[in-house]
C-alpha cells in the first residue's frame, strides 16, 4: 500500500525543477493509480475549501433580542405581569414581537439573496491517471495529480508546470494583477514572491491562452486560495450602531431607576397609599423606556436597504448601511473596482509619434493587429480584434501558416497568401520585435532601423512601461512561403493597451472627497499600473509616489500619507485595515478579489463586487455591488448617512416625548396633584401615537445637502449633549404645557379628576404630533424643511388623529383607557394648550437662526 505523501508546501516547489517535485511527491507523468488517489484522499480530503458557517434562521432571529432597550422592554413586560396588568404586559410583548419580526424579515431575505449570489457550478478538472485521461470532478483532486490545462479553463488545485506551451493565466483574483501572466516550467528563486512564480498555476485562475500540464501540489484549504480563506474567518465585531444603541440603552436603565426610587420617595413623603406608589413607579418605568426605539431602528434600516437594493446594492446585514455613512475612508482595490478589468487599445505608437486608436494614421496598423490577433486568444488579442472592428477595419482572411506564441521568442506569426507570395505579420514582445526589425515604416516610404532609432524606441517602451501600459510590438515583411518569418521584418507599431478606468469613477472619487471621504488605492498590481489609474481617477496627483508592499509591510504608518498602495498581499491589506480603525477610521474596505477577502472581513464596512467578485469576497462582504459600480458606494454613503440622521431624530424625538411623560406624573405626584397619566394611557402614547410619527422620522427622504459636509467624528455618540439639550428643553416645553391644562381642567375648569386626566391625556397627545416639526436639523425651514416634504410624517399626524379619535370616541376602547369624555370646551382647551409648544418653538428657532447666520430653509 503506496504511503500517502503531504503536500511539499514548506519545500518551495517553485524553485525545484519538475523532476524533484514529482520525486517529492512520488508521481509521475502518466499520473497516479487508483490505490494511491484513495491514500492520498484519506489524508487529505476532497479539493474543496471551507465554507462559512451560514446564519441559519434560528441565529438570525436570537440577534433581534440583542439590543439592551429591548431587554429594558422585555423586564417592563414582566413587571406589569407580576402587578398582574396583562393589558400593559400584552402590549410590551406585542412591540417586541414587531421588532423581531421586522428586523429578521429582512435580514432573513439578504442571507436567501446572498445564497442565490454564490451559488456555482462545480468545475471539472481533466487528469491524468495510469497514463489515461479522464474528466473528473475537480473535488476529486489530490496532490501529486498530473492535470492538463488548455484556453478557457479555470485552474482547480495549486499546480507546478511542467509542460507550458503558450500558456497565460489571468490570476487578477489572487494577485491583483491585470494583465494575463506569462507561464513557463523552469525553477525559480527561492525568495521569488507570489505574484512573480510564473512557473506556477494556482487555483481559482483562468486559463487565457495556450495549454500546459501541472502536478498538484496542493488542494483545498492548503492552496493560496484556501489560506486567504483561513484568513477571512475571524470574529466579526459589533457594527457601531448596535454598540451605541446598547450604550443607550444603558443610559437609560440608570434613568428609568433613580426616577423610580424618586417617585416612590415621593410618594412616601406624601402619604400616598402603597399600591398607588406602585402603580405611579410602573407608569414611570414605562414612560421611561422608548417602546418604539428598537422597531423604529430596525424599521429605518430595512427602509434603507430597499431602497440600497433598487441601486444594486444588495445589503447582508441592516446595521451596514448606516455604518457606511460614518465611513471616513474608502480603501480600494483597483481592477474591477475602479477599472473595467478588460483590456483595451489605450494608444499607438508610430515611428513618427503617439497616435489614438480612433486617429486615420492608425488604419493600416490596426488592420494588420486585427489579422495578427484571436479574439479568442487572450484578453490582449481581444483588444487588438476589437479596436479593429470599432475602426471598421476587421477582415476574416485565413492565415496560410500559424506560429503559435512562443514563450521562448515571445513572438507568434501569421503568414497570409499574397499574390506569387506571402505576407508575414508578427507580433509579440516589444523587446524581441524590435530585435527581429531591420526596417521601420513611416507615412511616406521604409528606412533602416537604426542605432539611434532603436534607442529612441527603447526610450519610448520604458516610457509607456513607466504609466502602467502593456506594449506589443507590430512588423511585417513579405517574401516567399517557407522563408524565415523571425528575420529582416518591418517595423509598423507599438500597441500600448491598458485596463480602462470606468468613466463613472473620477465623479465619484469627487463625491467621496466632497464627503470629507479619504479614498486610498490599495491593489496588488503593479507600481505604474496603480500610479496611472489613481491619476486618471483623481485618488492621487501625477507627481505622488506609490508605495509598494514590501515598504508598507516594514512600517504602515507610510499608508497615511501615500494615496495608492501597490503590490500589497492579502496579510498586509488585513493589518493595513487595522492599523486605520486604531487610529480612529471607519474603514470601508472594496475589492473583488480572493485576495481582498480578508481585508473585507476584518473592516468596517466589507464591499464586495457582485458580478465580478469571487465566491470568497462576496461571502465575506456586509454590502454587495450588484452592478460593480463604485459610484454605488457613494449612493451608500448617502443612504448611510441619511439613516443616521433620521434614527437621531426620531430618537430625540421619543426621548422628548418619553422624558415629558415622566414629567407629567412626577412633577403631579411631586405636588401632591392626583395620576395625570395612567400606565395604559401611556403605553397607548408610546405603542401608538409615538410610534408612527417616530416611523415617519426614520422613513424621511434626508437633506438633499447631506453629501456636503464631513462624516461624524466616528467617537461622536449615537446623542450628542446638544440632542440632550433638545430632548431636555422639548420635553419641558410638552411637560409645562400638560400640567398647565390639567391644572386648568382640575381648578379652572372644576372638572372631575377622570375627565381633567383625559384632558391631560388629550393634550400630550396632540403636543407630541406637532412636536415632529421641532426636532428638523437646524437652520432648516419649517414649511420648506424635511418634514414637510416626507409624506409619511404628514400620514402619521393623519393616522394619529384618527386614532385618538377612535380613543375618546368608541366607549369600549374609551373605557379601557379610563377617558371620560370631558366635554368640548375641555377638549377646545386641550388643542390650544397642546399648540404653545409648537408655536414657542418655531419662534425660538427662527431666533437662533437669525442669530447665528444660516439662511434660511438650509437643510
Amino acid at each position: 500500500m503506496p504511503q500517502p505523501i503531504q503536500p511539499p508546501l514548506d519545500a518551495a516547489p517553485h524553485s525545484r525543477t519538475p523532476e524533484d517535485v514529482m520525486d517529492m511527491l512520488h508521481t509521475r507523468r502518466t499520473g497516479l493509480t487508483p490505490p494511491e488517489v484513495a491514500a492520498r484522499r484519506t489524508l487529505h480530503g476532497s479539493n474543496v475549501l471551507a465554507q462559512r458557517r451560514r446564519r441559519g434562521a434560528l441565529a438570525i432571529l436570537l440577534h433581534q433580542f440583542r439590543s439592551l432597550v429591548v431587554g429594558l422592554l422585555a423586564l417592563a413586560a414582566a413587571v406589569s405581569l407580576i402587578l398582574g396588568d396583562r393589558v400593559e404586559a400584552l402590549a410590551i410583548l406585542v412591540v417586541l414581537i414587531m421588532n423581531a419580526t421586522i428586523g429578521f424579515v429582512s435580514e432573513w431575505r439578504a442571507a436567501r439573496s446572498m445564497e442565490a449570489l454564490l451559488h456555482l457550478a462545480q468545475a471539472q478538472a481533466r487528469v491524468l491517471r495510469e497514463g489515461a485521461s479522464v474528466s473528473l470532478d475537480a473535488r476529486m483532486l489530490v496532490p501529486g495529480d498530473i492535470v492538463a490545462l488548455e484556453a478557457g479553463e479555470v485552474v482547480t488545485a495549486d499546480l507546478r508546470l511542467i509542460e507550458a506551451e503558450a500558456l497565460t493565466c489571468d490570476e487578477s483574483v489572487l494577485t491583483g494583477e491585470s494583465l494575463p501572466v506569462e507561464k513557463h516550467s523552469r525553477p525559480l528563486p527561492l525568495d521569488t514572491p507570489l505574484v512573480a512564480r510564473s512557473n506556477t498555476a494556482f487555483r481559482g485562475a483562468h486559463v487565457t491562452r495556450g495549454t500546459g500540464l501541472g502536478i498538484v501540489c496542493a488542494t483545498g484549504m492548503a492552496t493560496e486560495v484556501g489560506r486567504i480563506t483561513a484568513l477571512v474567518d475571524e470574529a466579526e465585531p459589533a457594527s457601531p450602531l448596535e454598540t451605541r444603541l446598547d450604550a443607550l440603552g444603558a443610559r437609560l436603565i440608570w434613568l428609568m431607576s433613580a426616577l423610580c426610587l424618586l417617585a416612590v420617595g415621593a410618594g412616601l413623603l406624601r402619604g400616598y397609599p402603597l399600591p398607588e406608589i406602585l402603580r405611579t413607579s410602573v407608569a414611570l418605568a414605562i414612560a421611561a423606556v422608548p417602546e418604539g426605539l428598537p422597531v423604529v431602528a430596525t424599521a429605518s434600516l430595512a427602509r434603507g436597504m430597499t431602497r440600497m437594493l433598487r441601486r444594486n446594492a444588495l445589503v447582508r446585514r441592516l446595521s451596514a448601511v448606516q455604518s457606511l455613512g460614518a465611513a471616513t475612508l474608502i480603501l480600494t482595490d483597483k481592477t474591477g473596482t475602479l477599472t473595467e478589468n478588460r483590456m483595451k487599445l489605450s494608444r499607438i505608437l508610430l515611428p513618427l509619434g503617439d497616435v489614438a486608436a480612433e486617429d486615420s494614421r492608425a488604419a493600416v496598423t490596426l488592420r494588420l493587429a486585427g489579422l495578427a490577433s484571436d479574439a479568442a486568444a487572450d484578453p490582449m488579442d481581444a483588444a487588438l480584434v476589437e479596436a479593429a472592428e470599432r475602426a471598421g477595419l476587421g477582415a476574416d482572411v485565413p492565415a496560410v501558416t500559424r506560429h503559435p506564441f512562443d514563450a521562448e521568442r515571445r513572438m507568434t506569426a501569421q503568414i497570409f497568401a499574397a499574390g506569387s507570395g506571402v505576407h508575414v505579420v508578427v507580433k509579440g514582445a516589444p523587446e524581441a520585435v524590435l530585435a527581429a526589425c531591420t526596417f521601420e515604416r513611416t507615412e511616406t516610404d521604409v528606412r533602416p532601423l537604426v542605432a539611434e532609432a532603436r534607442a529612441n524606441w527603447a526610450d519610448r517602451v520604458a516610457e509607456a512601461g513607466s504609466e502602467g501600459l502593456r506594449l506589443i510590438g507590430l512588423a511585417e515583411k513579405t517574401g516567399q512561403n517557407g522563408d524565415d518569418p523571425w528575420h529582416g521584418l518591418t517595423l509598423v507599431a507599438l500597441m500600448a493597451l491598458s485596463d480602462p478606468l470606468r468613466s463613472e469613477v473620477p465623479d465619484a472619487i469627487k463625491a467621496c472627497r466632497r464627503a470629507g471621504i479619504r479614498v486610498v488605492m490599495v491593489t496588488g498590481d503593479h507600481a505604474a499600473t496603480a500610479a496611472r489609474i489613481a491619476c486618471e481617477a483623481g485618488i492621487a496627483q501625477q507627481s505622488e509616489p506609490v508605495l509598494d508592499g514590501e515598504a508598507l509591510a516594514r512600517d504602515l504608518t507610510g499608508a497615511e500619507t501615500f494615496p495608492v498602495l501597490a503590490r500589497v498581499p492579502p496579510e498586509v491589506k488585513m493589518a493595513l485595515v487595522e492599523h486605520f480603525q486604531r487610529k480612529g477610521e471607519v474603514v470601508a474596505m472594496t475589492g473583488d478579489g480572493v485576495n481582498d477577502a480578508p481585508a473585507l472581513a476584518r473592516a468596517d464596512i466589507g464591499i464586495a463586487m457582485g458580478h465580478r467578485g469571487t465566491q470568497v469576497a462576496r461571502e465575506t462582504a456586509d454590502i454587495i455591488l450588484l452592478d460593480d459600480a463604485f459610484p454605488t458606494i457613494v449612493e451608500a454613503v448617502r443612504e448611510g448617512r441619511i439613516i443616521f440622521d433620521n434614527i437621531r431624530k426620531f430618537i430625540v424625538y421619543l426621548m422628548a416625548c418619553n422624558l415629558s411623560e415622566v414629567l407629567v406624573v412626577g412633577f403631579a405626584v411631586a405636588a401632591g396633584l392626583p395620576m395625570p397619566l395612567m400606565p395604559l394611557q401611556i403605553l397607548f402614547l408610546n405603542l401608538v401615537t409615538d410610534v408612527f410619527p417616530a416611523f415617519a422620522l426614520g422613513l424621511g427622504p434626508g437633506s438633499d445637502r447631506v453629501l456636503d459636509r464631513p462624516p461624524r467624528l466616528p467617537s461622536e455618540p449615537l446623542i450628542t449633549s446638544g440632542d440632550w439639550h433638545r430632548v431636555a428643553v422639548l420635553g419641558l416645553a410638552l411637560t409645562a404645557a400638560v400640567l398647565a391644562a390639567f391644572v386648568a381642567a382640575l381648578y379652572v375648569m372644576m372638572l372631575e379628576p377622570g375627565e381633567a386626566v383625559t384632558v391631560a391625556f388629550v393634550t400630550l397627545s396632540l403636543s407630541q404630533l406637532w412636536a415632529l416639526f421641532l426636532v428638523r436639523r437646524r437652520g432648516s425651514n419649517l414649511w420648506r424643511g424635511e418634514e414637510m416634504r416626507n409624506p409619511f410624517v404628514l400620514g402619521a399626524i393623519g393616522l394619529c388623529l384618527a386614532l385618538l379619535a377612535v380613543a375618546l370616541g368608541w366607549p369600549g376602547l374609551a373605557r379601557l383607557l379610563t377617558l371620560p369624555f370631558p366635554g368640548w370646551p375641555a377638549l377646545s382647551l386641550a388643542v390650544g394648550a397642546s399648540l404653545v409648544p409648537l408655536v414657542a418653538g418655531t419662534v425660538v428657532l427662527s431666533w437662533r437662526q437669525t442669530q447665528s447666520g444660516l439662511p434660511s430653509g438650509k437643510a
